[in-house]
């Protein structure tokens, strides 16, 4: 259901009109609140697996530091994997918000969109408004959580395969290892993968803060309530956006 409201513009000084819309589904919500969780548990034990820099007084056999850290980076990714799979169920499943801003790369127009939103950003300057997710932010949930993301489950529980040889996760992802090389190259490949995961959740969180208070669409809180601002002549993603 739709509300509709006013605000007064801080450029024209006029009324603005807006309507309450919901946006994002329980799922994607859901999910997105999963995988930022796991994904901030991943980064802070992950850290402390490569460096400890705490350590337990005493015997060791009275202390289980870092097992416990292990324990539990291994529960955050087993979250991470399953709010990954919730998101791609729901880009099929969910409306068409869900996958709004999908990369048409073989459009010139597509190109041309993510180049005007690039310029928008670097510029702090107000472009088109979406009503889902525009090209720009598509398409770097895509690099970075669905490819960088799937590389960095798929590195993660390969390395957890080791721990029982002929299991479950070393069938499944077993082949990872000897495909980069060795379990060297796996840690270093996985560390890496890191490193792009805490650079995408920097700047994500940078332009959702950006988004809210120059568009003033309650972004930031879209994805608590489900619900944005959304102005007449928004770009909206009744299809597609192409």
């Amino acid at each position: 259901m739709a509300t509709s409201g006013s605000i007064v513009s801080a450029a024209s000084g006029v009324h603005e009109e807006l309507e309450s819309r919901h946006v994002w589904g329980v799922p994607t919500r859901l999910a997105h609140w999963f995988a930022a969780i796991s994904i901030v548990g991943l980064i802070a034990t992950g850290f402390y697996i490569a460096w400890p820099y705490a350590y337990s007084q005493g015997e060791a056999y009275d202390n289980f530091l870092m097992g416990r850290v292990r324990e539990f980076h291994f529960a955050f990714g087993y979250v991470l994997l399953v709010a990954f799979l919730v998101r791609i169920f729901v880009f099929f499943t969910g409306n068409n918000y869900a996958r709004s801003g999908f990369p048409f790369v073989w459009r010139k127009q597509w190109w041309n969109q993510i180049f005007e939103q690039i310029h928008d950003y670097l510029t702090i300057r107000i472009g088109k408004r979406y009503v889902g997710h525009n090209q720009l932010g598509a398409l770097s949930y895509i690099l970075f959580v669905v490819m960088m993301g799937g590389a960095q489950l798929l590195t993660g529980f390969a390395m957890y395969s080791e721990s029982n040889p002929g299991g479950f996760w070393d069938r499944m992802v077993g082949w990872v290892i000897p495909l980069l090389g060795g379990s060297w190259q796996v840690h270093q490949w996985h560390h890496l993968f890191t490193w792009g995961l805490l650079l995408f959740v920097m700047i994500h969180v940078y332009v959702v803060v950006l988004d809210s208070v120059l568009l003033k669409n309650g972004l930031l809180s879209s994805i608590i309530t489900g619900r944005k601002f959304v102005r007449k002549d928004d770009v909206d993603s009744k299809t597609w956006i192409s």
